[in-house]
């Protein structure tokens, strides 16, 4: 293990990642005006734990569906006194309230242009993942956040779980030897599903709005609430939505920012509804010193595989799970050897720890030292599950300069590295 790695572990604690259960928030020092854009159900969950450490003051919730709004005021009216105003607009919201933390819960592809926003109007953001819909959205963002400078936490809070801290440690000290392939993957079953026609949109919803910078289509239900994600004009399906998870996880245990190549396939074989996301796709990365595979199905969830989602890392010791609701498991290669495990510490709803990274989060905003999920790391993260959609649509591999983040030798590939924006709205070019 390489100093530098040495150095990493002890920084975690030093920097108080180590989190325990409780006491993680500190009850005295400044109070900040906070604002939701984005009231859903996760949008409510992370409200809830700024509410929780006592150092948040709500003063505007956004939401351009009146129905999540109302839902969300009813459940923070559970939780203190504050009684912020609603808005439909963002930019009236950071007009009016000039909030000091702005939390983005939105669908993926209002993430780049709230969080600049938010950033130019002087707050400090929490963004839920992954950071955008395109490479070079993600490239904004970190932009505008060095830029203006403010602190940006990106929501992928497995970097701050207790087992996937411990987890981490143990493939850092060596105890799986020496690492040369990782498998991350989601197996959920499901069957073909069906058809869901299009509809008007629900009162109180404003679905221009809703689908803001990108194209406007006719309302359907199975798109909102919560099933945008499959639907590839607004988001990048099962890799965007669980992908950047687990290869975030990677390039959290590699010293190596970004692969060196990406190829993907990817079809439709079992899904009959109208979504428009693959229900199989697999991904080969190739990093300098190991090789990297996703893969997911949204069918044939079953019993022969041990665990259904998470990372396998196979070393020259055993193989290491790095998982969720199942904790970490190590298989020493060894068959005399015991095998090692570690349950999960999660948070209530929905088994996360959005806790302790708001906890981080806060801490950054009083030190101004760079969060744990970073901007910048997660738009690493996030580019690779959007290289890996690429790939696919492309349909053949792709070389990666991750330093300049453009495909080498290929026009047709780094024109999916952007998009055009609908009308009114302006791409976010640097």
């Amino acid at each position: 293990m390489s100093i530098h790695r040495r150095d990493f572990i002890k920084g975690m604690a030093a920097s108080g990642l180590a989190f325990a259960a409780g006491g993680l928030y500190a009850k005295t020092g400044r109070t900040y005006r906070t604002a939701l854009v984005g009231a859903g159900w996760w949008g409510t969950n992370i409200l809830r734990e700024a509410v929780a450490s006592g150092r948040c003051r709500i003063v505007g919730l956004c939401d351009v569906d009146e129905r999540q709004l109302a839902a969300c005021r009813r459940a923070l009216a559970g939780m203190c006194d504050d009684q912020p105003k609603g808005y439909k607009d963002f930019r009236e919201l950071l007009a009016s309230e000039k909030p000091e933390i702005v939390i983005v819960a939105t669908p993926d592809h209002w993430h780049p242009l709230i969080t600049i926003a938010a950033c130019k109007a002087g707050a400090d953001v929490y963004v839920e993942k992954p950071v955008g819909h395109t490479v070079y959205e993600g490239r904004a963002m970190v932009k505008a956040a060095r830029d203006n400078g403010r602190v940006v936490q990106v929501g992928t809070h497995r970097r701050v779980s207790p087992h996937n801290l411990s987890g981490l440690k143990f493939l850092q000290e060596g105890r799986a030897g020496d690492i040369g392939m990782v498998r991350c993957f989601v197996h959920y079953g499901g069957g073909p599903g069906q058809v869901t026609p299009d509809s008007e949109a629900p009162a109180g919803l404003d679905w221009d709005l809703w689908c803001g910078p990108g194209p406007l289509r006719p309302f359907n239900a199975k798109i909102h609430p919560r099933g945008f994600r499959n639907f590839l004009d607004y988001a990048n399906g099962t890799l965007g939505d669980w992908g950047i998870h687990w290869l975030d996880q990677v390039l959290w245990w590699t010293e190596e920012k970004y692969p060196r190549t990406v190829s993907s396939i990817g079809a439709r074989h079992i899904l009959r509804d109208n979504t428009d996301a693959p229900d199989t796709q697999v991904v080969q990365y190739e990093f300098e010193s190991f090789t990297c595979t996703w893969e997911h199905r949204r069918y044939a969830h079953n019993h022969a595989e041990k665990h259904n989602i998470g990372a396998y890392f196979y070393g020259t010791k055993g193989t290491f799970h790095m998982g969720w609701l199942d904790g970490w498991t190590f298989y020493p290669a060894n068959a005399r050897e015991p095998v090692v495990h570690e349950d999960p510490t999660l948070n209530k709803p929905d088994d996360q720890n959005i806790r302790e990274l708001w906890a981080d989060f806060l801490e950054c905003i009083e030190s101004r030292r760079r969060c744990v999920c970073d901007i910048e790391i997660g738009h690493r993260s996030t580019n690779l599950s959007l290289l890996g959609m690429l790939s696919m649509k492309i349909g053949r591999s792709i070389r990666w300069d991750g330093e300049k983040e453009v495909v080498v030798g290929d026009p047709e590939a780094n024109r999916h590295l952007r998009r055009e924006y609908r009308r009114p709205w302006v791409y976010p070019e640097v």
